[in-house]
């Protein structure tokens, strides 16, 4: 099968796209884009992994599923393009890095500058219809990007993974410890960021161990 996808990450991942669960996994997602409205657009189903290649990887941020709303969703967890309202969500993300690492809060929530420093900024599931959140769960993505993290686990060293809230938490289970940072706590959602989230110094840490690993820092 012919996936548009950054090369490197084709060949990293060569052994999912001739699998039944992918191809059943492309057909559902096909039919999906042509019968109902789904997010991110088509072309930026793939953009967390284009605009990080796999050599590039620093950071793993993993999120559950794209924005459903209007507009929002652009292939990056967490992130909306220039000019969208900046959701919640991220709105803590900026206020924890805020107080963490003293940066200024930003006015757009497009992380791309945040990709082309190294951070993978992965949805457990890429695709969602609109207005219906969790609505593409358990129709495969889930597996994939299991296999991503496998892969990144197996064939990479000293990166940090951030993993916040339950469901991320749990795929952390794919993780070396000993080979790699996983930096767990509450989600930033407003339901739950007081109860963990904020003052996790998530970011700081994560500077510190790259920073020890030889690794230039993020700048968040």
């Amino acid at each position: 099968m012919d996936v548009r996808i950054e090369q490197s990450w084709k060949n990293l991942l060569n052994d999912q796209w001739e699998q039944p669960y992918f191809e059943a996994l492309t057909d559902f997602v096909r039919q999906a884009y042509r019968t109902t409205t789904v997010f991110p657009p088509a072309r930026s189903i793939f953009a967390a992994f284009d605009s990080c290649p796999v050599d590039k990887v620093k950071v793993v941020i993993l999120g559950q599923d794209p924005y459903h709303g209007i507009g929002q969703a652009n292939g990056l967890c967490f992130s909306v393009a220039d000019g969208v309202e900046i959701p919640p969500s991220l709105v803590n993300i900026f206020k924890e890095i805020h107080d963490d690492t003293g940066a200024p809060i930003p006015s757009s929530g497009n992380l791309e500058r945040w990709a082309r420093q190294g951070v993978l900024l992965l949805n457990a599931t890429l695709t969602v219809e609109a207005h219906r959140a969790a609505s593409h769960q358990g129709k495969g993505w889930e597996l994939f990007t299991d296999a991503v993290i496998r892969h990144l686990n197996d064939s990479c060293n000293g990166l940090v993974f951030m993993l916040w809230g339950n469901y991320a938490i749990r795929k952390g289970e794919l993780i070396d410890r000993s080979r790699h940072l996983v930096l767990t706590s509450a989600h930033p959602s407003p339901l739950s960021a007081y109860r963990g989230f904020f003052g996790n110094h998530h970011f700081s840490r994560a500077n510190h161990y790259l920073t020890q690993q030889g690794k230039e820092a993020i700048q968040w």
